[in-house]
């Protein structure tokens, strides 16, 4: 028995450096953590790991550690690790859910963010991250619900309540986006952006006048806003006042120099006032730019045709007709450059595709006419 006992006490001193030089190891990788040292405390740590390949801990700090550094692919790659041996380890699921929401791996954010928010269904930081992985990956009528949440207990945070806006609109929310409109214009009256998304939601409800409307108040609240120029004179060219038009695209242009969108409306506007030889250098900047729009191909024909050089107007009618087959305008015109040019079979095959999709059209605008029409929300008031 003695000496089973003096055998004993032998083994266990024999254990007490190693578990001490475990935990030293251990406190000297945490202090270096705690004094902002990244470098050593990441290789303090991989040594604890490469001594302890079982333990969780030091792969869930290597993660922190990585993730403090914006360096999202290697912090994800250990707390899988981590997770892989300690999945119950606290604040590990909520680590890695955020790794890969900034890494923008959204779909694999929600997995990891659901259980907790499930767990803890008031938790507003979950919620908010929960809705804009939503978000992120387009699903904007999964996403409102969740911005929604969120939104209404902090009804200040003017951020949240624009993303909340944003993701109404988005997902076809018409009264959600005027109900947003009213509390952002609480937050800030001269808001350009909430007459944006108001403006947007209306125009969508086809009330266009009321759309023109909240334009005009974002372009008077904050005339650098990006995109209210261009989307004023898109509602202005929609209603065929394309002087004044030409007039927003051209602000638009003055913020921003590239704007293609107001580049190519501006270029038509200019077709629509008969000022093909302005138009001509927009167009064709723009077809650099995007050749694969067939606005710009179809404009650019007309101003080649006017000017009587055929063989260039065709190539862009028949490139524009390429790009959109349904477009009435097109044949209209190829059907008018063919017998011009004396291609009188060809002509009339392209007169006939257009009466084709005029009578196509006149049905569908025939069947929705004839369909119930539901009420529109009413307009926002100050």
């Amino acid at each position: 028995m003695i000496r089973r006992l003096v055998l004993i006490s032998a083994l266990s001193l024999a254990c007490i450096p190693a578990a001490f030089a475990q935990s030293d190891q251990r406190q000297v990788a945490i202090s270096l953590e705690q004094q902002g040292k990244t470098a050593e405390a990441e290789a303090a740590w991989r040594a604890v790991a490469e001594q302890h390949p079982s333990d969780a801990e030091p792969l869930a700090h290597l993660g922190l550690l990585e993730a403090r550094q914006q360096d999202y692919t290697e912090a994800i790659r250990n707390y899988r690790k981590a997770m892989a041996l300690a999945p119950a380890m606290p604040g590990l699921r909520l680590n890695l859910g955020l790794a890969y929401f900034k890494n923008g791996d959204y779909r694999q954010a929600i997995e990891m963010f659901s259980p907790l928010l499930k767990a803890q269904p008031d938790d507003q930081r979950l919620t908010v991250l929960t809705g804009m992985s939503h978000y992120g990956l387009g699903q904007y009528a999964a996403a409102t619900p969740y911005l929604k949440k969120a939104a209404d207990r902090d009804t200040q945070n003017m951020e949240l309540q624009l993303t909340l806006a944003h993701s109404c609109l988005l997902s076809n929310q018409y009264p959600c986006v005027l109900d947003q409109f009213h509390r952002i214009v609480a937050l800030n009256a001269e808001s350009a952006e909430a007459d944006m998304l108001a403006g947007e939601a209306l125009d969508e409800m086809h009330e266009t006048v009321a759309a023109t409307r909240e334009f005009r108040a974002a372009v008077a609240a904050n005339p650098k806003e990006p995109n209210a120029h261009f989307g004023l004179g898109y509602l202005l060219w929609t209603q065929s006042q394309y002087q004044e038009a030409a007039a927003e695209f051209q602000a638009e242009m003055a913020n921003v120099p590239q704007h293609v969108q107001a580049m190519r409306y501006l270029a038509d506007c200019y077709i629509q006032m008969n000022r093909g030889a302005d138009a001509q250098p927009l167009l064709e900047k723009v077809i650099g730019l995007e050749p694969a729009n067939a606005m710009e191909h179809r404009d650019l024909g007309i101003v080649f045709a006017d000017a009587h050089r055929n063989e260039e107007a065709l190539r862009q009618f028949e490139a524009a007709a390429k790009l959109d087959p349904k477009d009435v305008n097109v044949h209209w015109r190829l059907a008018r450059l063919y017998r011009a040019m004396g291609k009188s079979d060809l002509a009339k095959a392209e007169f006939a595709k257009a009466a084709s999709l005029n009578k196509q059209a006149d049905e569908h605008l025939l069947k929705i006419m004839s369909a119930p029409q539901p009420d529109h929300a009413a307009t926002p008031q100050r």
